[in-house]
């Protein structure tokens, strides 16, 4: 009996440890971020990118969209594509074998027809069935081919493109007009780019009209709320450190770009993984260290892109747990860069850093929700120091959030009601209360269930884009 009570003392203090430890580890990287973000901002209001947008000199670029089941919001992402501000581009629509009316409705929308168009095979990938056109659109191109999942169709999208700078955005999603001529500005500033990501932010509550968002809200639903939350923590403060240090390690499938021929050599998407946005990062980081090659792959605060959050708990559960499963499953393709002094600040700071903290740490953290007040309720820890980690951690958990909501409203005002602010501000004070809790439980799930659902997506509930809150449909599988 003896042993279990050192044990229980021992693992709760190592669990009290370990939390402050991660908590002061990312309050650092806000720090971090405040001295880029701001660097950014000032940077970005004396460029006169503005003068590129209908130059003819600029970069083309390829816009892939992956589609699966999505029927309810194809046709205002298209439309917003097509309202671009971007002198040359051209728009890859992947439908992946959905079983809903997705192609269907593109076909009418768009009136497109049936074309005989070769595809250079760079990547191997299902197969092809069909290429759709129509010369009134003469970005659009439409590709139908058999269900092979995202990163399969991705590769699709490759292989159709013209340009040597491709974007990838997801089909539930909506980027702002000169989200492209920021992005493509970095490949021009700096030629040895091989990708860049920009920032991802909720429409959910927004009023989005024929692909533009017209009045931003922040959503009812107070599950997407506290997410809203979360973004901005994980774009301003954690992927803006590790970019500055060229350390990134995810670019959001969502919206990022691309050097096309920097993909291709290092094999393209990995098929049958719900991870492939980290995956490819890793593998580009991989592939052009191996090559002993300069590159960068950045990130940037602002070009925006829009899209949807789950709104239910259900939902949030499924996508929780798929993110943990692409994770585990990224880490553990990679492991052999794992502290790799070959790989640089990816192998010794990137990758251990997300090992402990972003794939563990669910579980010690798990773990201390039950041993810390057992440890407390059979006397082995004073109440004084049990109060004392309990409010040092919610301070530096709330604190990270304070500081990201802070560094949005001085950097970039997306927010602009105080009413709005202000919501935000509630649910970071609220968030560590129970809601971070169960986000925990669901990341611990994903772990458990890595060999069963490697492979498997899960289906989330999507809102349609309307001028109001509209109907609920099925999303991407």
């Amino acid at each position: 009996m003896y042993l279990f009570w050192k044990f229980l003392l021992f693992f709760s203090e190592f669990c009290m440890f370990y939390t402050i430890a991660v908590n002061v580890f990312y309050n650092g990287q806000l720090l971090l971020s405040v001295l880029d973000i701001f660097g950014y901002v000032k940077k970005s209001k004396s460029s006169d990118y503005k003068r590129y947008i209908n130059s003819k000199n600029m970069i083309p670029i390829s816009i892939v969209v992956p589609a699966y089941n999505e029927e309810k919001t194809i046709v205002d992402n298209i439309k917003s594509l097509l309202a671009l501000d971007y002198y040359e581009y051209e728009i890859i629509i992947v439908n992946d074998g959905s079983k809903d009316e997705t192609l269907a409705k593109i076909i009418e929308e768009f009136e497109l027809v049936k074309v005989n168009q070769p595809v250079k095979r760079s990547l191997e990938t299902n197969e092809i069935v069909g290429v759709y056109r129509n010369p009134n659109y003469e970005r659009l191109i439409v590709v139908d081919k058999l269900n092979g999942g995202k990163a399969d169709a991705l590769n699709a999208g490759i292989n159709v493109s013209s340009y040597p700078i491709f974007a990838c955005i997801d089909a539930d999603s909506i980027i702002e007009n000169e989200a492209l001529i920021k992005l493509t500005m970095i490949f021009v500033e700096h030629p040895e780019t091989v990708a860049v990501g920009g920032i991802v932010r909720l429409a959910n509550g927004s009023i989005i009209q024929d692909g533009k968002l017209i009045e931003m809200n922040i959503p009812k639903s107070k599950v997407a709320s506290f997410q809203i939350v979360e973004y901005l923590r994980a774009f301003l403060t954690g992927r803006t450190s590790l970019s500055r240090l060229n350390s990134i390690i995810i670019i959001s499938g969502a919206f990022g770009a691309f050097n096309k021929q920097a993909v291709i050599d290092c094999g393209g998407y990995k098929v049958n993984t719900i991870g492939e946005d980290m995956d490819i990062i890793v593998k580009l980081h991989k592939h052009m260290k191996d090559k002993k090659q300069k590159y960068k792959i950045k990130f940037l605060a602002d070009p925006i892109c829009w899209t949807q959050a789950p709104e239910s708990l259900q939902d949030l559960r499924v996508q929780r747990r798929r993110w943990q499963i692409g994770l585990f499953d990224s880490l553990l393709t990679h492991r052999k860069m794992l502290l790799n002094p070959k790989y640089g600040t990816v192998g010794m700071l990137s990758l251990p850093t997300f090992w402990l903290f972003e794939l563990f740490g669910p579980i010690v953290e798990f773990l201390g929700y039950i041993f810390i007040p057992l440890a407390y309720l059979f006397g082995l820890l004073e109440f004084n120091s049990f109060l004392i980690y309990f409010v040092f951690a919610f301070l530096l958990g709330t604190t990270l959030s304070m500081g990201s909501i802070l560094l949005e409203q001085l950097s970039f005002r997306k927010y602009q009601s105080f009413g709005d602010v202000m919501r935000l501000v509630l649910f970071a004070l609220l968030e560590n209360l129970g809601y971070r809790q169960l986000t925990v439980i669901f990341r611990v799930e994903g772990i458990l269930r890595f060999r069963k659902a490697r492979h498997a997506w899960g289906s989330i509930q999507r809102q349609q884009f309307t001028e109001t809150e509209g109907a609920i449909s099925e999303g991407k599988s």
